[in-house]
């Protein structure tokens, strides 16, 4: 046993700790260590993140299920690594440049990447760093990285197995364009936002009539002018007039055809719409449906291009104001109506997303879902909380084809090449110098690179060298337990499910917790926009990491946002430093006794109803723990052990002690220290997910360590002696009823003014013994 200092010093001792279990290799798991695998692969931050109470809330709650899971005898694995982040990473180094005068055109695709993975060594570790500092238990051996170079292998093989099964493929559609990236973007990668904008009515004149004409109504008037028909409802009877006939598009005086299509809504607005095949999704549709021209009028940075006549340069939303100007002033400005609509934006630098005719490659995604969509029908996949599973189903049965080329430098580049001497295009894992159909030299790579999500919906089996045979795959694969957010359900759960049943047979995990959204206690999401965001690290500088850990798990409930201040983590710094006291007391109280804590001699016989009452209650907070866990309760799991520690142990058992403590019996004090130790052992065991660097500390200051062997390989409090628990029933009801009694007491006390330092006697009457007379000692209410 080593003596603990007054004062508790968590930044002292969680550098310590930190330190040692790395350098101890506390956290490296093999097959060959044995035990049942549980395993989980951490959501791969962003090379270029740093820790906010998001990645605060998710790793802390994957480290508590490893922790808990490496106590209970679990070969527990958890794997680290980072996502290369495609657009993200690219973004930041281009600033970088743009502050030298620089593009990346200006040094070149190769001097530009070199650049990237420079950057990368720089500045990647940050938020692994971070993660060690919360105390995260990851492999750190088994790091992986997006792009190093078994991941690459693995997603060259992946393109080429679904390029060769005719599911990727190459096709000009309208895409979700990032006028400001530069790039196409998934589905998923447009993220719609309600918007206040306007609905633009505009007249459209029918050819050779004069004074007649038609209202359509627009959100994006600057694409009128690559309009190239107008179509109304075949049942449409208000409309029938005008089959055959011509419209004029105002401004540029194009002529456009009137189209009937089953597509169109007779009820909504006029019942007529433009015919945009260039600029939106349902009018390409209808376009090929009809054989219209594609007629794009911009430019792929949001300008206006020469098909735009007298506003090509302008960039879109100029282009807007002033052709609204230019249609009140012709005459061809029918209202505008107030419109609250959802529109696309970037999800990395939230620029407005324009709907664009673009060739890019597609996975099909429909064959690839059915299994995916089966295994969490069956249940062989559980969502916690459920409600999750609907969502799920509900997009895997709506699957639409995923958009997997951008056009960017950094990232895995597209594995097809091109023969410019017979036309011959082929997938590769390599990098062939000469054309496998015609021998020529002339060949070049497709300078697109693939989205980054490519590489992530691999994750669970390549980080162990997939597609590689190897032990450390097929033991921990499949992996038990997802950890992640609600919004990338979409981008990287489904896709793992899919990519795991295509690839390995299998699925990727078996259960799927969804933890909410840190929001501030307005209810608003924390962000930097917003100025309501709290920096984890400042939490961790100015308490600890450890009361950051546990303040966030008292406020998870299963599946509900988090609502934060920085107030609420002193509840985790105060119940650390109560905790460190009561050890303290112990150690004081122990000087004397001699109680070896790693030999405790427990005699029963001797044990008092208060002895018994705080045995039960450590033995039912490991129930409680348990079955909280079990069920991602975690709120009710940390709630326990602090009921436990601050009331049941601290407030009433040590209180109690004190007069055995300070007694003339030396059995009596004995027993007493024998029992706190007991179940301090046992208390700190259960809270050691939840605060790992207090509890390690305690754990060997206490004397219960074994050397350097971590309280993470000690016994989960799981099972006690069941007689034990028999015994204690009995005596349970007493002092609960007894702790009631003295806390009206103190309330009494308090009512009548009553000093601290008076003795009364209470008459009770109908509990244990009819009116007994109670000398209740001197508390401190």
């Amino acid at each position: 046993m080593t003596d603990l200092p007054k004062h508790y010093d968590p930044q002292e001792v969680e550098s310590k700790w930190s330190a040692r279990w790395l350098e101890n290799g506390t956290f490296h798991r093999t097959p060959e260590q044995g035990g049942d695998p549980f395993c989980i692969v951490i959501p791969p931050p962003n090379v270029t993140g740093i820790l906010h109470m998001g990645h605060a809330l998710n790793n802390t709650i994957q480290d508590v299920l490893t922790r808990w899971h490496s106590m209970q005898g679990y070969n527990a694995l958890w794997v680290p690594g980072t996502d290369h982040a495609g657009i993200a990473t690219q973004n930041v180094v281009e600033r970088a440049l743009k502050k030298e005068g620089k593009t990346r055109h200006d040094i070149g695709r190769e001097a530009f990447v070199e650049r990237v993975w420079q950057w990368r060594e720089e500045y990647g570790g940050t938020i692994n760093r971070q993660l060690k500092r919360l105390g995260c238990a990851l492999d750190w051996d088994r790091e992986r990285f997006t792009m190093d170079e078994g991941l690459s292998n693995a997603v060259r093989e992946v393109f080429i197995r679904l390029y060769d099964k005719g599911l990727i493929y190459r096709g000009e559609y309208i895409i979700n364009w990032c006028p400001r990236c530069l790039t196409a973007l998934s589905d998923e990668e447009s993220e719609h936002e309600d918007t206040n904008g306007k609905l633009y009515h505009i007249r459209y004149p029918v050819k050779g009539r004069e004074d007649a004409f038609i209202v359509v109504a627009t959100t994006r008037p600057e694409t009128m002018l690559g309009d190239v028909a107008v179509a109304m409802n075949p049942k449409d009877e208000r409309y029938r007039h005008l089959s055959g006939q011509q419209l004029v598009l105002p401004i540029l005086g194009r002529e456009l055809a009137i189209i009937e299509d089953d597509y169109v809504d007779p009820a909504f607005g006029t019942g007529l719409v433009k015919v945009t095949p260039a600029h939106d999704p349902n009018d390409f549709e209808m376009g090929r449906r009809h054989n219209l021209e594609n007629l794009n009028v911009m430019n792929h940075d949001g300008t206006m291009n020469e098909a735009a006549g007298p506003y090509a340069g302008m960039d879109r939303f100029a282009c807007r104001k002033k052709l609204v100007s230019d249609l009140e002033m012709q005459g061809f400005l029918e209202k505008i109506e107030d419109h609250q609509h959802a529109v696309g934006h970037c999800y990395r630098c939230h620029t407005v997303v324009e709907p664009r005719l673009s060739k890019q490659w597609f996975v099909n995604m429909k064959p690839l879902a059915e299994p995916a969509l089966a295994a969490v029908k069956d249940g062989r996949i559980r969502f916690v909380p459920e409600r999750w599973n609907k969502v799920y189903i509900e997009w895997m049965e709506n699957i639409r084809d995923w958009c997997i080329s951008r056009q960017i430098w950094w990232g895995h580049r597209i594995p097809i090449f091109y023969c410019d001497a017979c036309d011959h295009t082929w997938a590769d894992r390599g990098q062939p110098e000469t054309c496998p159909s015609c021998g020529a030299g002339n060949i070049r790579q497709d300078e697109d690179v693939l989205d980054t999500w490519f590489s992530s919906w691999l994750w669970p089996f390549s980080v162990f060298n997939w597609p590689e045979e190897n032990r450390d795959l097929s033991f921990y694969y499949p992996t038990t337990t997802l950890c992640t957010a609600s919004e990338i359900i979409f981008f990287w759960v489904a896709r793992m499910v899919m990519a795991g049943f295509e690839f390995m047979g299998d699925i990727p995990f078996s259960q799927v917790y969804i933890h909410g959204t840190v929001r501030d206690d307005s209810g608003r999401k924390m962000s930097k926009s917003l100025g309501n965001s709290i920096d984890p690290l400042d939490i961790i500088e100015h308490t600890s990491a450890d009361a950051l850990r546990f303040s966030l798990m008292m406020l998870t409930a299963t599946g509900q946002d988090v609502y934060v201040s920085k107030e609420k983590f002193e509840v985790g710094r105060n119940f650390g430093t109560k905790i460190w006291n009561a050890a303290r007391f112990m150690q004081m109280h122990n000087r004397e006794a001699g109680v070896d804590p790693a030999n405790l001699k427990l005699d029963p016989e001797s044990w008092r109803p208060d002895d018994w009452h705080i045995v039960a209650r450590i033995e039912d907070a490991g129930k409680a723990c348990q079955d909280c866990l079990e069920k991602f309760r975690l709120n009710d799991y940390a709630l326990t052990m602090y009921e436990f520690m601050w009331h049941s142990f601290c407030d009433w058992y040590v209180e109690y002690a004190k007069e055995a403590l300070g007694g003339d019996d030396v059995r009596r004090r004995e027993q007493t220290l024998s029992i706190m130790f007991y179940v301090f052992s046992r208390a700190i065991r259960l809270l050691h997910p939840l605060m790992p660097h207090l509890t390690e500390e305690l754990w060997h200051s206490m004397g219960y360590g074994d050397g350097d062997r971590s309280i993470l390989f000690s016994e989960w409090p799981l099972e006690a002696d069941s007689m034990l628990r028999n015994l204690a029933e009995p005596h349970v009801e007493y002092v609960d009823r007894k702790h009631e009694l003295i806390r009206a007491a103190r309330n009494l006390r308090a009512d009548y003014g009553i000093a601290p330092s008076s003795k009364v006697d209470f008459v009770t009457s109908g509990l244990v013994e009819s009116d007994a007379v109670w000398n209740i000692p001197l508390f401190t209410a």
